[in-house]
């Protein structure tokens, strides 16, 4: 799954959630879903901060050597 369609599929969640009248397991369920995705989209958010540190730790670098 990508960080978008994990997006989306929250997106849909919060949406059934607001607008339909559910029985509660379904709602608990949803519920549930949503925070797994969350969860998800959280590591991925955190993984690519990660790399973008690290690309910009090694353009740093390029660019002191350059000044050199």
């Amino acid at each position: 799954m990508t960080y978008e369609i994990a997006i989306q599929k929250l997106s849909e969640i919060v949406e059934k959630l607001s607008s339909q009248s559910l029985p509660l397991s379904q709602a608990t369920q949803l519920f549930e879903e949503g925070l797994d995705l969350i969860k998800f989209c959280n590591q991925q958010l955190k993984t690519t901060k990660g790399k973008i540190l690290e690309i910009k730790q090694e353009l740093d670098k390029l660019k002191l050597e350059e000044s050199e």
